[in-house]
């Protein structure tokens, strides 16, 4: 079945079969009957003629309802906004104006929507399902101005027909501020299928940042066969926010604390506690020595996906020195060909997305938007490998490691980190946060499901996603659960300052190494 198509089974009377249109009496709320016409399509099942009957989008959109969002945070914190934005304007049968991205946050990006993504794609693939418009309509020769207002976070179905639905009785448009997880981790399954086609699908690059993160995996993949991709969260406002103490004496206090009283609500943390809630973000050796201990050897290639990392290149010595072969889109392209992106914060974290996207292996050193937006992708796209760092267990290890034996260390990170390597079973159906687990999108394979527990030579490259592209459920039920609480609540800081700053034997190795204000949690959000 076709993407996007909403099915049911109304009573209608067949005029053509083979022309496969029918009319349909359509009851809108409060309205007189209208006669719409549909596409049908026959499918033999079970030895018998199914047939669907798809209504458009333009048919149930309520033609006076004007739905605009404003996106807020960075590409990831954004692309959760338009996803749920979608659905939103599904529940209030309302047209979406094509969303507005944010550009007065750290990162400073002026693109538009059409500058980061394939507008008329994302139009014309959902079209089945919410009508999209690029711009509001003009009345009586000028612009409608919509009525602003907020939802609260995690706002439900319910939530919305109740705080929105009765302004759209007075307001023809309406623009809800700062969307970013305004709506529940916890849906039908076919609102959660609906973000599914969003995220996946209907959310495409454009041409010229596709292009360019193809050159990038490209030369990458000419490099070597197989990569690790790591998303490397270690900017200064990032670690500002965290609470946590690395280890930089008065400098590192003065210059963090600094940074921190630019939130005048953020209130003073222990950093000791908040490492012991594995609220802080790996070091890049941390990462390096995690990588080791899981079997990685120091011949294999590593991109890195970061913004400008606070302590500089002496911050990343250690890791360079676990992991030579270490590469950016800055050491894979010239300045030239990065420079129709490298102004724009968001461009540049698209090519990292790609990049992190077409690994064999992605690794994270934080628990942010863009670890989960693509620990989400991979496993519905195939349930390729994303590594996250139980950094609750790990911190007490890092403390104590020059305490035991190499063999010791790298036993204890392997044990720790079962259950945070990316496995398909790793993560039950209809937990945490749906962006970071869409189960409900995910049909049951049962290879997938005898798999169990992932270890380093079980994963495949070639021919990898062949079951991609089912998406519909069969086993998945409707009890989702809300993302822990206790989660840090990182933002999605790609780029703080704004410009950026067969079997995979030869991925592994078993040789290892011998030695409001409130809105502030908008910026640094789930």
């Amino acid at each position: 079945m076709e993407e996007g198509l909403r099915v049911f089974e109304p009573k209608a009377r067949m005029l053509d079969d083979m022309a496969r249109t029918l009319v349909l009496s359509h009851e809108q709320r409060g309205a007189a009957k209208i006669a719409s016409v549909i596409t049908v399509r026959r499918l033999d099942l079970l030895n018998g003629d199914v047939w669907l009957y798809v209504i458009a989008a333009d048919v149930k959109t309520n033609h006076n309802r004007y739905l605009l969002i404003a996106t807020s945070g960075g590409l990831n914190q954004q692309r959760t906004g338009i996803t749920d934005a979608v659905v939103a304007a599904y529940i209030l049968n309302a047209t979406l104006v094509v969303p507005k991205l944010d550009e007065k946050s750290f990162w400073k990006d002026t693109s538009n929507f059409s500058e980061i993504f394939d507008v008329d794609w994302f139009i014309s693939f959902l079209s089945k399902d919410v009508k999209i418009i690029k711009q509001l309509p003009m009345k009586l020769g000028k612009v409608v101005t919509p009525y602003y207002m907020r939802v609260p976070r995690k706002c439900t179905p319910k939530c919305y027909e109740n705080r929105v639905l009765p302004i759209f009785n007075k307001k023809h448009a309406i623009q809800l501020g700062k969307f970013d997880y305004r709506l529940s981790n916890r849906l039908d399954m076919d609102l959660q299928k609906l973000r599914c086609r969003v995220n996946y699908h209907a959310l495409k690059f454009t041409d010229s940042i596709l292009e360019m993160g193809k050159k990038l995996v490209e030369r990458m993949r000419m490099k070597c066969n197989h990569f690790i991709a790591l998303h490397l969260r270690f900017e200064a406002d990032m670690l500002a926010f965290s609470g946590c103490y690395y280890g930089g004496g008065e400098k590192e206090k003065i210059e963090l604390g600094a940074i921190r009283k630019r939130w005048l609500s953020l209130h003073q943390k222990n950093p000791e506690k908040v490492q012991r809630q594995g609220r802080c973000p790996l070091t890049p050796e941390e990462v390096g020595l995690m990588l080791r201990a899981l079997g990685f050897g120091s011949d294999i290639h590593i991109y890195v996906a970061s913004g400008e990392v606070y302590g500089g290149e002496e911050t990343l010595i250690p890791l360079k020195a676990l992991f030579p072969n270490f590469h950016s889109k800055e050491t894979l392209a010239s300045k030239e060909e990065l420079a129709p992106f490298s102004l724009f914060s968001s461009r540049m974290a698209a090519l990292d997305f790609i990049v992190c996207d077409e690994s064999d292996v992605f690794v994270t050193n934080n628990n942010g938007n863009m670890a989960r937006m693509l620990a989400g992708r991979r496993r519905y796209f195939g349930h390729k490998p994303t590594i996250k760092p139980n950094a609750k267990k790990l911190y007490r290890l890092f403390l104590n490691r020059h305490n035991m034996t190499w063999e010791e260390f790298a036993s204890k990170v392997r044990t720790h980190q079962i259950g945070f390597m990316g496995g398909p079973n790793e993560v039950k159906p209809g937990r945490g946060e749906f962006h970071e687990n869409p189960s409900s999108c995910i049909c049951e394979d049962s290879e997938a499901k005898a798999g169990g527990y992932p270890t380093p030579h079980s994963y495949m490259h070639e021919g990898q996603g062949e079951n991609n592209k089912k998406n519909v459920a069969s086993y998945v039920t409707d009890e989702l659960l809300t993302v822990d609480d206790h989660d840090q609540d990182w933002s999605d800081m790609d780029y703080v300052n704004g410009i950026g700053a067969q079997r995979k034997e030869g991925l592994y190795k078993n040789t290892l190494i011998g030695t409001d204000q409130p809105e502030l949690e908008v910026l640094f959000s789930d």
